[in-house]
């Protein structure tokens, strides 16, 4: 976990992806773009395409790519840029 409270796991195991039921998620699906976000929940997500960066309100950028494994917490505001097109796998808990 870094200081803004998110967690990052670079290239999990197909087998942890498999028992957390990554494939039963739902798919969401962005172009190029940059626009603020609030997570409501937190949320838990697989990037299976796509880069981009992520600076929480008041925080220090992070960059995101395939293969990433990352939750982000409940009540985190902040900016998405969208550097190459992205995929995802999304669960809200």
């Amino acid at each position: 976990m870094n200081d803004q409270g998110i967690l990052l796991e670079r290239n999990p195991s197909p087998m942890k992806l498999e028992v957390m039921g990554v494939e039963n998620w739902g798919i969401w699906k962005k172009e190029k773009s940059t626009f603020p976000w609030t997570y409501n929940q937190q949320e838990t997500c697989y990037i299976t395409r796509g880069r981009f960066i992520v600076t929480p309100e008041g925080g220090e950028p992070m960059e995101f790519r395939r293969g990433d494994l990352i939750t982000f917490p409940e009540g985190m505001k902040c900016t998405w840029e969208i550097i190459e097109d992205v995929e995802k796998y999304y669960d809200f808990q």
